[in-house]
């Protein structure tokens, strides 16, 4: 395995990975490769932040450290090459051909280097009727029919941030991709290969489980009339009399039990396994909910096994004691964020560094990676 200066631990430490600047999942991508130790050396164009916001708030970019380089101009290419020559993995998030045109696409960076994975992170792919056409999460989601699941019945879809599509079935996909792609450079004798990681596959791929019960029968093709996408009146959310919302997950028989008799419902609540009386139960639940605030239903459900709990905003979950006993978020460098996950007990992971400003890192990089070269790419920023 090479060596990093980047005082990496976890278990990609001596993984070096490039990343070319982009938005939204490859960076996320890149970002979990740095979590888990490996040296991520982030190539940022000149000119500012990729996405428009402050680059010292942007945590994707945390772990990493970053050189400036202008592909578009002279010896651009030939820079990142010289960093792909000694890198293990390279990430893009270009449209399809677009880094060939600037002269670092699979092939002339295999050539450099045989053993490279090369990992590719686009909205429709490297091909198809779509493959050239600028997109975002929910048009990703909307063509897989994720999307379509998503929301009350004969309402519009809720559109879920940008979580769905993007980030699980863009950026996890990749990582798995390169990681297993790096796996079998490693036992092939040295031979790369080129991974592409489109969203539309790994969202449609998130559904497997769906599709097995739709052809089954028991999954209708409407959202809001299944089990688990809130059409069930015991898997949903229901507002509190102080205007916040309790999540509940009482599936099992079991748990319902519990749940109905913390909750109150009485004898008079219809059966569970009647389905045409499922708006019915619904309302009741509802109501029982109207009388308590959040606080007091909590309270009430805690310690219990009813699978019911508080619908909690971003600034508050870090405080929730399980969250915090388990130190799920952080701070680092002033900033409150996830914690890298998942967890390793001989290789643990930490948030080593704060968000890497652009061209911040170019000596150390240069001296890390023995590429002098680097340094005629200007001055590093400040930080």
């Amino acid at each position: 395995m090479t060596t990093t200066g980047h005082g990496s631990q976890g278990p990609l430490t001596g993984v070096r990975v490039v990343e070319l600047a982009g938005i939204g999942p490859g960076p996320f991508a890149a970002m979990l490769l740095a979590d888990l130790g490996a040296d991520v050396v982030r190539v940022d164009r000149p000119g500012g932040s990729v996405i428009g916001i402050e680059p010292a708030f942007d945590l994707t970019n945390r772990n990493k450290r970053s050189v400036l380089v202008d592909l578009k101009a002279e010896g651009g290419a030939g820079q990142v090459l010289d960093l792909v020559e000694r890198a293990d993995i390279l990430i893009e998030g270009f449209r399809p051909g677009v880094a060939e045109r600037l002269g670092v696409g699979p092939d002339a960076c295999l050539e450099r280097n045989p053993r490279l994975v090369y990992g590719r992170m686009t909205g429709w792919g490297q091909d198809g009727p779509l493959a050239e056409r600028a997109g975002h999460d929910i048009g990703y989601i909307a063509l897989t029919g994720a999307l379509s699941m998503i929301g009350r019945s004969g309402e519009p879809p809720t559109v879920p941030a940008n979580l769905v599509g993007d980030y699980a079935g863009g950026s996890l996909y990749l990582v798995v991709g390169v990681l297993a792609a790096l796996q079998h450079a490693r036992t092939s004798g040295g031979r790369g290969q080129v991974v592409d990681a489109a969203i539309v596959d790994g969202a449609a791929h998130l559904a497997t489980m769906i599709h097995g019960m739709l052809a089954a029968g028991s999954w209708q093709d409407r959202r809001g009339s299944n089990l688990l996408d809130g059409g069930c009146p015991f898997y949903g959310s229901y507002e509190t009399s102080d205007g916040r919302y309790m999540a509940v997950g009482a599936l099992e028989p079991r748990f319902y039990e519990e749940f109905a008799e913390l909750l109150g419902l009485g004898e008079e609540a219809p059966d569970r396994n009647d389905l045409g009386r499922w708006e019915e139960l619904r309302a009741l639940v509802a109501d029982r909910f109207g009388t308590r605030t959040r606080a007091e239903w909590t309270e009430i459900f805690e310690g219990t096994d009813a699978c019911v709990a508080p619908v909690l905003s971003l600034r508050e979950a870090p405080r929730h004691p399980h969250l915090a006993a388990r130190s799920t978020y952080v701070e680092h460098s002033g900033l409150t964020q996830p914690a890298p996950a998942p967890r390793f007990s001989a290789t643990p992971v930490s948030v080593r560094s704060a968000p890497a400003l652009p061209g911040a890192d170019t000596g150390a990089v240069a001296a890390d990676w023995g590429l002098p070269g680097l340094l005629a790419t200007g001055k590093e920023a400040t930080r």
